[in-house]
């Protein structure tokens, strides 16, 4: 026994030193700005915006690679959510501070602060931003770019952005345009829900389209100088396991690559206060629906019989290990993708909703005393919510939810970088 545990340990560990040593399919900006000898930054004051997502495929930090080249001048840091070294937690605001590795100044960018203040610029020609995305409108780390190129812009400080992939892959478009006044930091831009774009695709067009693409229209498109180093060999048909690249947790709940395509899903019905268990605090985050009173073979049976496309649903009971139903047993579903290309991602939350109301009539999720408003910020509009609460049926709200997508995806085409 104890020989094959043995036997096991060094296959894992084959496996693990293999995966950081053999080359990618895929090379990310930061590879190929290094490749590029640093270029673009040399004999300028640079500032960087990453996370402990900037990282090249042996794992070695964008905040390194920068601060320890002879060509480069990194003079500061800036923090996003969870901040620069991942270690506030969500939700949580990063303070300034001197970062204890490199003893670069660290302005946050989440807190009182989301947009960087001319005096946090001062000393800096180049800003380079390198986050791994998720894909989703909501996912904070694009409203930090865009705010970022916003800041640049009427200063002249060159906006650099090291591209990655888009874990959903460059394909799926879903999701109506964001509306006002639910533009906010977690739906900045009028994009879809799932946008299909890289965060350079994105910057550029942000850059082009207005860099808050929720402005009115009296008011002028700003545009910052631009740069974005492309990644070499991406495809818009890949998604992350097909690029050979390490996958860092960009957040602590999307800890794994796979994870990002279930956030799509069920990220919206998280936001619906106190009503469902979406797993975040277990150990499949974004992948559950449950909660105390749900009959889990019931809910599964009636999840079934709408046949969505690309999905399937089995019953899960676990108990979560953080907040209110901390310790108490909760049932429901576990919900696959069969078919990814297939599947409606976001759609997935409506039925769930559809589905819950028909067999609880008392616990509707919109009931007059919920709070509702993070919901509208993040679907980008209160149709889907009046609407949904009036009729409980996906039916009523799926052309709403997809007026905007075939205008988009013709837009997006003209700043895509890869095919």
């Amino acid at each position: 026994m104890k020989r094959l545990l043995f036997c096991a340990a060094v296959m894992a560990g084959l496996l693990l030193t293999c995966s950081l040593t053999a080359q990618p399919v895929v090379k990310t900006g930061i590879e190929v700005l290094r490749e590029m000898n640093f270029e673009p930054l040399k004999g300028k004051r640079v500032g960087l915006v990453t996370n402990p997502s900037g990282v090249d495929h042996k794992l070695r930090s964008t905040i390194e690679i920068l601060h320890s080249a002879p060509e480069v001048n990194l003079v500061a840091l800036f923090g996003p959510e969870h901040g620069v070294r991942g270690d506030v937690y969500a939700g949580g605001h990063v303070a300034d501070y001197r970062d204890s590795q490199t003893g670069l100044p660290v302005y946050s960018l989440y807190g009182p602060t989301r947009k960087p203040t001319a005096a946090m610029l001062d000393n800096i020609d180049v800003m380079v931003y390198d986050i791994q995305d998720v894909g989703a409108r909501c996912y904070t780390f694009i409203s930090t770019m865009g705010l970022v190129m916003e800041a640049c812009a009427p200063l002249g400080i060159e906006v650099v952005v090291l591209d990655r992939p888009n874990p959903l892959g460059g394909e799926k478009i879903e999701g109506c345009l964001v509306e006002q006044p639910f533009n906010s930091f977690v739906s900045q831009y009028r994009i879809p829900y799932i946008y299909g774009l890289t965060p350079g695709e994105l910057a550029m067009l942000i850059n082009e389209e207005g860099l808050n693409c929720g402005q009115k229209g009296d008011q002028p498109a700003v545009k910052c100088k631009l740069t974005v180093i492309p990644m070499e060999g991406w495809k818009r048909s890949m998604l992350y396991d097909e690029t050979g690249l390490p996958w860092i947790l960009p957040s602590p709940n999307i800890p794994y690559a796979r994870t990002a395509p279930y956030y799509a899903a069920a990220g919206m019905c998280g936001e619906i206060y106190n009503y469902l268990q979406v797993g975040i605090a277990y150990t499949i985050p974004f992948q559950v629906f449950a909660a105390t009173w749900i009959d889990a073979p019931k809910l599964q049976k009636e999840l079934e019989s709408y046949n969505l496309p690309g999905v399937s649903f089995r019953t899960i009971y676990f108990k979560p290990f953080a907040g209110s139903q901390a310790g108490k047993l909760v049932s429901g579903v576990q919900f696959v993708f069969t078919d990814y290309r297939a599947a409606r991602l976001t759609e997935i939350t409506f039925y769930v909703i559809q589905a819950l109301a028909k067999l609880y009539p008392d616990h509707k999720p919109f009931g007059p005393d919920e709070k509702i408003g993070l919901f509208n910020k993040v679907c980008g509009t209160d149709y889907i919510h009046n609407t949904l609460q009036q009729s409980y049926k996906a039916s009523d709200v799926l052309d709403y939810w997809r007026k905007d997508e075939a205008a988009f995806r013709e837009l997006s085409r003209k700043y895509w970088l890869y095919e």
